[in-house]
């Protein structure tokens, strides 16, 4: 199954700036392997000015862009969304023609990697997926995410749960691995800033704690979950938080955000004195800022993967991630003001800190951006075309499919 063949040209996509420095570990290998060449595709959040132009980002880290694909609307609705799948899905397929990778990597469950999943099947382009066969049941992802792995040749996932799901969906068991999470791995290579360093750009004094919050849309509610961001924001006005700082981080480009990061600005402007907002915080800052925050409020996959690293407690607002795993640092929590009080207190609470100090993150695996490295540069490309599927060996009960359930 795994040969050594002649060099070959891995395509890297990347549309948002969370996405980028999870595969960032992976995009460096590839860089520094003489045996492979990187095609790396930018595309979406990176290339607008109004979530932070990071594409400066990946060439300051000295990436070379292969393709800059402009796809993103200035639009809050799913019907812009749905136009920039389009967009994405012309550009992404003329940049396929033009670069001609030999196999593309795919991260995740957005729309506009589901574009680029959608471009290298018409192009016979195997597609090689990480964090497949997870649940976000709160939003588009999961049809974006399970229809991604249909399409794709290898997955990586980050838990054996998830590759056990893979395989449910029928994908062959020798194609699927539990490598561990890539932003985990990220954690422990990535030097934070010190706390004096951090509360200097935050603009804090060192005697102030702050909570992180981090709240991006929950695109299967009609109102695209800004009510239980409301609830929120009052909670954090709760008169027993009054002495905690806020750091906001602006949420991503799917319906709803961009009126989510409306009233960020309105909160920060209202209150100056206690919150800020960054509309990018950048790998660096965003991991210091886990690293000393009291506790991390939203429904940010972060919060799951990567807090653990940190023994940092999580209130989870809402179903955005309901169906993940989930690390003992995380307290669920529906999106009402009262109940986010009493699970921020109890995050707050040092015999629930304690707790956490002998906690592992199960997500963590050795070298995981290495093995995914290995794997695609050994794998044997002349059978990737060739997908059969894995039934499962059960049968249903008597009279199931003559609908007498």
């Amino acid at each position: 199954m795994f040969l050594n063949e002649k060099p070959r040209k891995i395509g890297v996509f990347t549309g948002a700036r969370s996405e980028y420095w999870l595969l960032k570990p992976l995009i460096s290998g590839i860089d520094r392997d003489d045996s492979l060449e990187l095609i790396l595709i930018v595309s979406s959040m990176h290339l607008s000015p109004e979530f932070g132009m990071t594409c400066r980002v990946i060439e300051n880290d000295g990436f070379r862009i292969a393709e800059k694909i402009e796809t993103l609307l200035s639009s809050d609705s799913p019907t812009g969304a749905g136009k920039a799948v389009g967009l994405g899905l012309i550009g992404y397929s003329e940049a396929l023609e033009r670069q001609k990778p030999d196999m593309m990597i795919l991260l995740g469950d957005r729309y506009e990697t589901l574009a680029m999943a959608i471009a290298c099947v018409l192009h016979n382009i195997p597609v090689s997926h990480i964090h497949g066969g997870e649940l976000t049941i709160g939003a588009w992802d999961d049809a974006f995410r399970h229809s991604i792995t249909k399409m794709s040749t290898l997955h990586f996932a980050c838990a054996d749960e998830y590759a056990k799901r893979i395989v449910q969906m029928g994908e062959c068991p020798d194609r699927v691995f539990n490598v561990g999470a890539l932003g985990v791995e990220a954690v422990t290579k990535v030097r934070c800033l010190t706390k004096k360093q951090f509360y200097e750009l935050a603009g804090f004094s060192l005697d102030e704690v702050f909570f992180l919050v981090t709240f991006h849309p929950v695109t299967s509610e009609p109102d695209y979950g800004i009510s239980g961001f409301h609830e929120l924001t009052d909670a954090l006005a709760d008169e027993k938080f009054s002495n905690y700082r806020i750091i906001f981080t602006k949420a991503n480009s799917d319906a709803g955000g961009r009126l989510i990061n409306s009233f960020i600005d309105q909160y920060v402007n209202d209150y100056p004195e206690r919150a800020v907002s960054f509309d990018a915080m950048g790998q660096v800052n965003y991991l210091s800022a886990m690293r000393f925050a009291c506790v991390m409020a939203g429904n940010s996959s972060s919060g799951i993967l990567e807090a653990p690293c940190f023994k940092l407690p999580v209130v989870n607002i809402g179903t955005r991630q309901d169906g993940r795993l989930r690390a003992d640092n995380v307290i669920d929590c529906s999106p009402d003001r009262n109940l986010i009080v009493n699970a921020l207190e109890k995050a707050l609470a040092p015999e629930f800190r304690a707790r956490l100090e002998n906690m592992k993150n199960p997500f963590y695996r050795a070298s995981t951006s290495r093995a995914i490295k290995d794997m695609i540069k050994n794998y044997d490309l002349s059978t990737a075309g060739v997908k059969n599927f894995f039934d499962l060996d059960f049968d249903f009960p008597e009279g199931y499919m003559k609908g007498e359930r």
